[in-house]
């Protein structure tokens, strides 16, 4: 039997975890991802298959702002990020997709700030 990479492993549970978690247009989904460098987040909902906000490290606002910041820092700052620019299109509650990452260090990071900036789930 063959190793599975890390790569596949996370693909395979990001499609297990999409069959449950669904967006829709009361409660769209929030989603992860996290390169070695960088970390992403878009609310989506996925009844119409639109983006209804998103914030990144590599976004142009953004850039400047978390350079100098820790990983972590990185991602709380990206959380408050797409909380605020959600809270703008009237998203207040969402459904989390941690994207099959573990739900420690930078995703729950991610997590924890874009509720303090007022997003529920």
């Amino acid at each position: 039997m063959a190793k599975v990479s890390r790569a596949v492993a996370r693909e395979r549970r990001h499609a297990r975890v999409r069959t449950k978690v669904h967006g829709t247009t009361d409660r769209p989904r929030l989603n992860v991802f996290r390169s070695l460098e960088h970390i992403y987040a878009q609310v989506i909902d996925d009844t119409t298959g639109t983006t209804l906000a998103a914030a990144s490290t590599v976004d142009r606002d953004l850039r400047g702002q978390v350079a100098s910041l820790t990983k972590i820092e990185q991602a709380k700052a990206i959380g408050q990020a797409v909380a605020e620019r959600a809270k703008a299109k009237g998203v207040t509650r969402v459904v989390f997709d941690r994207g099959g990452y573990p739900y420690h260090g930078r995703v729950k990071a991610l997590a924890d700030s874009s509720r303090e900036g007022g997003l529920e789930f």
